[in-house]
């Protein structure tokens, strides 16, 4: 299982939050405690948006605690959102079109998680990507197909029933070529604007997913940190990090969390075949 975090509010240089706090990203690429796997050494990758149409992404196959550019890149730019993610390979290959975010013009997509025995089901669902995306796809990853089927059932218009309908096919297909279908993600998604989270489990077991405590809770806590953070900032983990890890809100199974205009919300997500 990999590790990422996604954070939107006031630009912030992303070292901030990516390499700083206390067991930040690049300890947890060593050190993760929540999943299987403790190790995520199989690449990494940054993106970020900015003042440019489309969002800055840097991908490399190199661990994240032993590389330099990420180090140097996170302590130069900042950004009102970005995402980082470092991944623990499974089937697919350690290749740099296989590490996230993958971007489609404005999208990032980030993903966590796997969808069972997906060498079976690999040509099936990759027929079903619209012809429009197909040349787009460039990796090997159940990952960027699943980013590929979304924006075929319309993530650009409607992220929630996009992704519920990418979920929905895998199941589908799954049950015909007499595999379990199950599938299991946390998935950060942005357009640049807003941040959707999404945690999922076909069984009811999906990864762990966390939610930064409020502004007001972290003030709290330490009245310094609202002069870094601005009004509003919310910060999406694979697994807590900081100095008041107790402080982050575990994301319920089966839910999406939609952060836009200053607001965050949490609502259900349990699309039904």
């Amino acid at each position: 299982m990999c590790r990422w975090l996604a954070y939107t509010g006031d630009p912030i240089l992303m070292s901030e939050l990516i390499i700083k706090p206390k067991d930040n990203l690049i300890h947890q690429s060593l050190h993760a405690r929540l999943p299987r796997m403790p190790t995520n050494g199989d690449g990494y990758g940054l993106g970020w948006y900015d003042n440019q149409p489309y969002p800055g992404l840097f991908r490399s196959i190199r661990p994240a605690w032993n590389d330099t550019n990420l180090n140097d890149l996170a302590s130069h730019i900042d950004s009102h959102l970005f995402m980082s993610h470092v991944r623990a390979s499974s089937l697919a290959p350690v290749q740099e079109t296989n590490c996230h975010p993958f971007r489609y013009e404005t999208w990032l997509f980030m993903h966590n998680g796997q969808i069972a025995q997906f060498e079976l089901l690999r040509q099936r669902l990759m027929a079903k990507i619209a012809p429009e995306y197909f040349n787009d796809l460039l990796g090997t990853t159940d990952s960027e197909v699943m980013f590929y089927l979304a924006l075929t059932f319309g993530l650009q218009e409607d992220v929630p029933r996009a992704v519920g309908e990418m979920v929905k096919l895998v199941r589908a297909e799954g049950k015909r070529a007499g595999v379990s279908g199950d599938i299991w993600m946390t998935l950060a998604i942005s357009d640049g604007r807003r941040l959707w989270g999404f945690r999922y489990g076909s069984d009811g077991k999906g990864p762990t997913l966390f939610t930064s405590p409020s502004l007001q809770e972290l003030t709290r806590l330490n009245p310094g940190l609202k002069d870094k953070f601005g009004d509003f900032a919310v910060c999406l983990v694979s697994e807590p990090i900081g100095n008041w890890q107790e402080a982050w809100h575990a994301v319920p199974e089966n839910s999406v969390v939609t952060v836009e205009n200053n607001t965050i919300r949490t609502e259900e997500f349990n699309p039904q075949i």
